[in-house]
């Protein structure tokens, strides 16, 4: 087989062993009984016994095999094998009739008799069954078709059978016995007639389903009609006597029948008592071959029926005999019926050819019209058919693409793939599957390689395939997936994709690895850089920082930057050194690159220099990702506060910095019982206008000295992991939640309605400490009306339940509550809140409007986010926007509104009401303007990080 046979090819499914054993038995009794048949029996007693009572038995046990068959199975033909079972039931009490006349009494069979009766109820029962088997025809023309067929059948045979010998014996039984002998003398050959007729006529519509089953039931029906008509011929009925030659086709035939009913899962698998499933119409096995000759039979079958009536005719003349009414009658209502027949055929056939025709053209018209290519595969892999969009798609015209293998189409890399798949879906069902997807490179007249997803079919024994060039689709969605998990200033991994390296690394082989470690790179005197000679030096300072960090580690390494002027390195280990000397190894790895990194940098013509502080975790058996992380931050931090500029271990004794925060947590409690926070408010300014829109509610901690403070700046934590979403921020989010709420309140009793912005994070409003109904009890309580709140959804923990969260806010947005996403454009969580979460507001990180007037690159980035923003008919929002530079930049890209210190930097109740009665800020126009009043400003996202006190 060629290269492209192997794609469709299947390997046939062989019958099972129970199905032979089964045959083989069936064979040794027939031919048991036909050789003592032959041979008399030995004895004549014998003969009388097995000739009747063995004829009996054989037509009892199908009896019981067909009743048994559809009595206790689903089975969809149940009348029919109900019907074959009260004929066989019949022959059954006719056999023991006749054989306790013979072997009981010992005395001649009366004719007629009792068992005469029994065997002329065997063929109407079976006449019905055969006709439950047909296939049914769909219309009226159909019907009367298959009633013609049957009395061509039927006609044909009788003029055939009264010619030889039928007419004979009529005129013989008539001159010497009574009017019911005679009667019962033709009755047995024109039932037999009749069955013939039946058999002959279905054997060509027979149902699909249980096909090995229908023709088992048939071939015993064919064989026991067979035999009474070589026992009505009057030589072999002379000399007739029971346990003869002749009773072995009766015996094999109720053998056969009582076998019909298990043939096909005998066959196929064994007794299972289970019908086989059947094959859809129009679909095929590969290499099965179709049924030419039957179709070519069931064609020939009228004419086969008028050739047969000739033939009697013709026997009638040729001996000389005058030709027999019947005959002459029969003869003449075969012809009719045959013209009858062709005549409707004819009709029947020329509508069917006008509704081809139609179908044809609509087909046609819809796969050439379609944008989609459509090819059809022959079993050995070629194309048969192309549709014309391949010249659209493909560069390749479909005359061309018909002849060819379609292996030789597809990439090398993705054949096996296709192959494996192709393989398995036509193993499958067809009813469980009925189509597949598959997708893969094809290659175009160009030479290029395209990806295509293809919609795969079944079709006589190949594959249909609906294929479409998904091409960009598949370079979007990488470069999507690349822009998630990457920076977008150094395009070094970001933190979710460093997180999941360094879970990878610590699962599968290398989980009991002691060398490999995690190193927490920072950037001491990265701030001065920004406050000294600008934002857009510090981002080039990053970008060459992170050039020399890839450049210093290993090809399996990960260098990543985790955000503002962290960096982080994954060190693989390879399991081939002691603990210790691996651990040298590594500290020298980060000494290098701390060397490295505090070389002198080349911006804008003059030398900056940094320093690097690091900090190395080595993993242990059973840690986490997030604990070697966070004991490689806690190393950094050790770093920074021993002198920076250093290297330092993880240690265990560092565990009691986390006790130290610990308490300073408590501490945060008892400030906020005693009443030492105080909320300030930031405008939120219409860059088109002037106007405050909102305002952004930020909670201030004021110490002994009364300076101001963060809750960050007191903690000394970062925003990652459960340090600043813990217990210690829960009564800080609700206090900020109901004074915000309150104020706003307030202020519009004294005529400023305003909206308020509080920003909480997505774990705190799920937080099951927080019931869900207080923010609505809360509204409610101090009569905030639609609108005046917004919540800015301040998480982007990947591992946050978006159904829970989504059910919970559009609760919310019930209630007047608007949505803002903050952060917007920081990683992938923002893009997947934005994706699923019904967000009202876009909020951009301050990380980026930073750069947004230096950076080209940052500049592109917001320009693209804001787009977004005003696609989806969301308001945006840019915070941090420090400088009439960015307000001007911004408002060019379509940003809507802004917060910074361009405008004002957080403000108390007093200086915020003066701010909301003045109700606009001057905007910057050509030139840059001062920044207005504000307090202290907040630090950056890609500030230096601080230094926790000691």
């Amino acid at each position: 087989m060629s290269a492209s046979g192997t794609l469709l090819a299947r390997q046939p499914v062989s019958g099972g062993p129970g199905g032979l054993l089964s045959q083989l038995l069936l064979a040794v009794v027939c031919g048991g009984y036909a050789v003592g048949s032959a041979f008399d029996w030995g004895s004549k007693q014998l003969a009388l016994v097995m000739g009747d009572f063995g004829l009996s038995f054989a037509a009892a046990l199908a009896a019981v095999s067909c009743l048994f068959y559809a009595r206790t199975r689903e089975i969809r033909f149940r009348p029919a094998w109900l019907l074959f079972s009260v004929s066989s039931a019949m022959a059954s009490c006719g056999n023991a009739v006749w054989g306790w006349y013979e072997v009981v009494l010992q005395i001649p069979v009366p004719t007629p008799s009792l068992a005469d009766l029994f065997f002329l109820c065997f063929a109407p029962p079976a006449i019905v069954g055969l006709l439950v088997l047909a296939k049914r025809p769909v219309t009226r023309a159909g019907w009367v078709c298959l009633a013609l067929d049957a009395w061509l059948i039927g006609g044909s045979l009788l003029t055939l059978s009264w010619s030889l010998a039928l007419a004979h014996t009529a005129r013989l039984e008539g001159n010497h016995e009574s009017v019911a002998h005679a009667a019962l003398s033709l009755a047995y050959p024109l039932l037999d007639i009749v069955l013939v007729s039946m058999v002959l006529a279905l054997h060509f519509r027979r149902s699909n389903a249980n096909r090995s089953a229908i023709n088992t039931a048939i071939a015993g029906l064919a064989l026991t009609v067979l035999s009474d008509a070589l026992f009505t011929s009057p030589l072999l009925r002379a000399n007739y006597h029971s346990g003869q030659l002749l009773d072995a086709g009766w015996f094999a035939g109720s053998l056969l029948l009582a076998y019909a009913p298990w043939a096909a899962r005998l066959g196929a698998t064994g007794f299972t008592g289970a019908d086989p499933v059947p094959e859809p119409r129009g679909i095929r096995h590969p290499g099965r071959p179709s049924r030419p000759i039957a179709g070519s039979l069931s064609a020939l079958t009228p004419y086969l029926a008028a050739a047969v009536c000739t033939l009697g005719i013709l026997d009638n003349v040729i001996d000389g005999r005058r030709v027999d009414r019947v005959v002459v009658f029969t003869g003449c209502t075969v012809v009719l019926a045959l013209v009858v027949r062709q005549g409707i055929m004819l009709v029947d056939n020329i509508a069917l050819t006008h509704e081809l025709a139609q179908k044809e053209n609509h087909f046609r018209s819809l796969v050439q019209g379609s944008s989609d290519v459509i090819m059809i595969a022959a079993p050995t892999g070629i194309l048969r058919y192309v549709s014309p969009a391949a010249a659209g798609v493909y560069g390749r015209d479909a005359e061309e693409l018909i002849g060819s293998e379609l292996a030789s189409l597809i990439h090398s890399e993705d054949l096996g793939r296709v192959v494996h798949e192709v393989r398995r879906f036509l193993a499958a069902s067809p009813a469980s599957e009925p189509t597949t997807r598959i997708e893969c490179r094809f290659r175009s007249g160009t030479g290029d390689w395209l990806n295509v997803e293809s919609t795969v079919n079944r079709h006589q024994g190949g594959l249909i395939f609906n294929s479409r060039d998904v091409t960009e689709r598949v370079r979007l969605q990488a470069q999507l997936q690349h822009n998630a998990e990457h920076d977008p200033l150094t395009d070094l991994p970001n933190r979710a994709l460093f997180t999941d390296r360094v879970r990878k690394a610590l699962v599968g082989r290398r989980a009991t690895d002691h060398g490999t470690a995690v190193l927490f790179i920072d950037l001491d005197g990265f701030k001065a850089v920004n406050d000294t000679i600008g934002h857009q030096a510090g981002d080039e300072l990053l970008i060459q920082a992170a050039r020399r960090l890839q450049e210093s580690v290993r090809s399996g390494d990960t260098a990543a930057r985790l955000g503002g002027d962290e960096f982080a390195a994954l060190i693989i280990g390879n399991g081939g050194q002691d603990q210790p000397a691996r651990e040298s190894q590594v500290h020298e790895i980060a000494d290098r690159l701390r060397l490295r990194l505090s070389e002198p940098y080349r911006i804008e013509g003059s030398e900056v220099r940094v320093a690097a502080s690091i900090g190395v975790a080595f993993a242990e058996s059973g840690i986490t990702p997030t604990d070697l992380m966070r004991n490689a931050d806690l190393a950094m931090y050790r770093a920074k506060a021993g002198g920076k500029n250093r290297v330092e271990l993880y240690a265990p004794q560092m565990q009691a910095e986390v006790v130290r925060r610990s308490e300073l947590s408590a501490r945060l409690r008892t400030a906020l019982h005693d009443g030492e926070f105080a909320l300030l408010h930031q405008p939120v300014v219409n860059l088109t206008t002037g106007r405050i829109a909102a305002v952004a509610a930020q909670a201030r901690w004021r110490s002994t000295q009364g300076i101001l403070f963060t809750p960050a700046e007191f903690l000394q934590v970062h925003e990652t992991g459960d340090m600043a979403e813990g217990a210690r921020t829960g009564e800080l989010s609700r206090w900020l939640l109901e004074e915000a709420v309150e104020q706003a309140a307030d202020r519009g009793g004294a005529g400023h309605q305003v909206p308020v912005a509080v920003r909480l994070s997505a774990r705190r409003l799920l937080d099951r400490s927080m019931p869900l109904g207080s923010i609505e009890a809360l509204l409610s309580r101090h009569g905030l009306p639609s609108g005046a709140l917004v919540i800015e959804i301040a998480d982007s923990d990947p591992r946050i339940a978006f159904e829970e969260l989504e059910r919970r806010l559009m609760v919310l947005r019930r209630h007047g509550v608007r949505i803002a996403l903050d952060g917007f454009g920081r990683g992938y969580a923002a893009i997947n809140a934005l994706r699923r979460l019904p967000v009202d507001v876009l909020k951009l990180d301050r990380g980026l409007v930073e750069g947004v007037v230096e950076s080209a690159r940052l500049h592109k980035i917001t320009s693209g986010l804001l787009r977004i923003a005003c696609d989806l008919g969301m308001q945006s929002v840019a915070d941090g926007v420090d400088l009439p530079e960015q307000v001007t930049a911004l408002r060019a890209m379509g940003c809507t509104h802004g917060q910074g210190m361009a405008f004002a930097g957080p403000l108390d109740e007093y200086r915020l009401r003066r701010s909301l009665s003045r109700s606009r800020f001057p905007l910057p126009g050509g030139a840059a303007r001062p920044v207005l009043l504000g307090t202290r400003s907040f630090a950056g996202s890609n500030n230096e990080t601080p230094v926790p006190p000691t």
